[in-house]
């Protein structure tokens, strides 16, 4: 198997030094094992998504000394992919619309009861107020969601292996941990033809991922990916999550965070090889 990665940023800001670590970490470890080192560019939030970002990126990753195969993947050129890949979601019966906004599914929620979640990785812990509509009832402002009960029931053992240093080792996903702690995301956002999770998935499959390098704030999301991948029939790649690299005070950075990113430090002159320091790589 070739040891293949991947960086894959959103174009709707500046990258920052905690992107450069992820992706130099990604092409080192590439390196490390005589493998290939891939970029993807993921934009199918075209609300947010800008032309002169993704123009940036290449820019910066470039100047940083990155070398990837061409052309590079877009998400907004595979939209009917990812439709395709849903349909055999919906023809299990896993999938259906909803058309509850934020204000619903918090007033659906109720008041916070001691010992039970109200967030998981997807965002509020969805409530299941649409969860018995038909597919045949979907409207263009309707989100669609997988149903997590009735997905867990048809998959096997569910596991990954995780190569990050602070969560080293096999892990096992729990379904019950799935349906209560996660609940029933979304595969398709309004207006933009699919979610994070449902591309990301087939995306590392259709790329040949074999190691999936990214923050530990990600990690989370595993357990998606991995039921996902079971679902569709896709191979799962080992994980690698890495710290993440914060300010002064600890907080992570973000693209907000313009003082940090990696053009500004171009901009004052830095080298590569000083970015590289800063990352601690």
């Amino acid at each position: 198997m070739t040891f293949i990665t991947r960086f894959a940023p959103s174009p709707t800001g500046p990258l920052h030094l905690g992107h450069a670590y992820s992706a130099l970490l990604a092409q080192d470890m590439a390196s490390a094992n005589s493998g290939e080192f891939l970029l993807r560019i993921e934009d199918i939030d075209q609300s947010r998504s800008r032309t002169r970002w993704e123009n940036q990126i290449y820019d910066d990753l470039g100047w940083l000394g990155l070398t990837w195969p061409h052309p590079v993947m877009r998400q907004s050129d595979r939209l009917q992919r990812y439709r395709d890949v849903l349909q055999t979601l919906i023809n299990k019966g896993l999938v259906y619309p909803c058309r509850c906004n934020r204000a619903d599914i918090e007033l659906a929620a109720g008041a916070p009861q001691e010992g039970v979640p109200q967030f998981g990785p997807d965002g509020r812990i969805y409530p299941g107020t649409c969860r018995q509509r038909s597919m045949t009832e979907a409207g263009s402002d309707d989100v669609l969601r997988l149903n997590m009960k009735k997905a867990v029931e048809q998959v096997d053992i569910l596991t990954f292996r995780e190569t990050g240093a602070t969560n080293s080792g096999d892990h096992f996903v729990d379904p019950d941990d799935l349906i209560r702690l996660v609940g029933d995301i979304i595969l398709v956002r309004r207006d933009m033809g699919s979610s994070y999770h449902l591309s990301v998935v087939i995306d590392d499959a259709d790329q040949k991922i074999s190691h999936v390098v990214r923050g530990e704030d990600l990690l989370e999301a595993t357990q998606i990916h991995v039921l996902l991948q079971a679902l569709l029939g896709l191979p799962t790649p080992v994980y690698h999550h890495h710290n993440l690299i914060r300010d002064d005070t600890g907080k992570r950075l973000a693209k907000r965070d313009d003082a940090r990113s990696i053009a500004k430090y171009r901009a004052e002159g830095a080298s590569a090889q000083d970015i590289r320091a800063m990352v601690g790589l």
